[in-house]
């Protein structure tokens, strides 16, 4: 008996690797719930955790504006924002998507700064009740380590040609012509953020110090502002999207097993450090 349990533990050794490769290829080709009788007529896009890159989004959006069975687009968004060009690389997707079908954005927990400009252009922003939005803002920022290096004994050796191309530099305090020049830089690019909300929202640029300057807002003042259309819940942003796609009978796309799996597991440890820095907590 002993003898054949341990030939069992040995060739499960053995054989690991492709049992395992066998799993994933059984969960790949797995049939899906969808069939061609009832295929999915609506789609979900989340953007979740910090916003460093696009691509994955992108794909997704580019993918469900050529798919003619896909009438409407969810896009699900908990996330705190990040770098400004995959933010606007996002925003202009989504309007892009938006000529083709409809798309409800609903903030789920955390639209703010990056993930409010990825939204602007859905046909409506819908927001769960406990939700933060806004943070209309650019930052740069760094540490001045000049006199952590000086106590260990460290001492920059720099040749450069240009006068600012220190700016920013961590090794010493900014002189007042970088932050100057640095400050021009967020100047430009809060003034383009500010823009494009006024534009996609239908709101007076020149009142911006009302729903822009990184303000925080509530789902309720969010609305009184302007920066939301709808306070609800995911139900209500997922009926909508039905009904501006006028679909009847609605059947949502659902991700593959292993893709989800990928990206859950991606997402997962972010999303959770997101939650203890960002964001109202209910608690007893």
């Amino acid at each position: 008996m002993f003898s054949a349990i341990g030939k069992t533990i040995k060739w499960i050794g053995e054989h690991f690797k492709g049992m395992l490769f066998l799993l994933i290829v059984l969960v790949v080709f797995m049939p899906k719930s969808e069939t061609t009788l009832n295929p999915a007529n609506l789609q979900e896009i989340e953007l979740l955790g910090p916003i460093m890159n696009a691509d994955m989004i992108i794909k997704e959006i580019e993918k469900a504006q050529k798919d003619p069975k896909i009438k409407g687009v969810l896009l699900n968004v908990n996330s705190p924002g990040g770098a400004v060009p995959p933010s606007i690389e996002i925003a202009y997707a989504i309007k892009e998507l938006k000529k083709h079908k409809p798309v409800i954005a609903y903030a789920s927990g955390i639209m703010a700064s990056g993930s409010y400009y990825a939204s602007i252009y859905a046909n409506k922003i819908i927001a769960n009740p406990g939700s933060v939005v806004g943070s209309i803002g650019v930052i740069m920022q760094s540490v001045n380590a000049e006199e952590l290096m000086e106590t260990i004994g460290i001492k920059p050796q720099i040749v450069k040609q240009g006068t600012y191309k220190e700016a920013g530099t961590p090794t010493r305090e900014w002189t007042a012509q970088e932050r100057a020049e640095l400050e021009t830089l967020t100047k430009d690019t809060y003034d383009l953020f500010v823009k494009d909300v006024a534009t996609a929202r239908g709101l007076d640029i020149n009142a911006s110090n009302s729903y822009a300057d990184a303000h925080i807002f509530s789902s309720k003042r969010a609305k009184d502002v302007g920066l939301i259309d709808e306070i609800g819940t995911k139900m209500t942003a997922k009926t909508q999207v039905a009904s501006l796609a006028k679909v009847k009978t609605p059947v949502w796309k659902e991700k593959d097993k292993l893709e989800s799996f990928m990206e859950n597991l991606g997402t997962k440890s972010v999303m959770k450090l997101q939650s203890y820095f960002y964001g109202l907590k209910a608690s007893l």
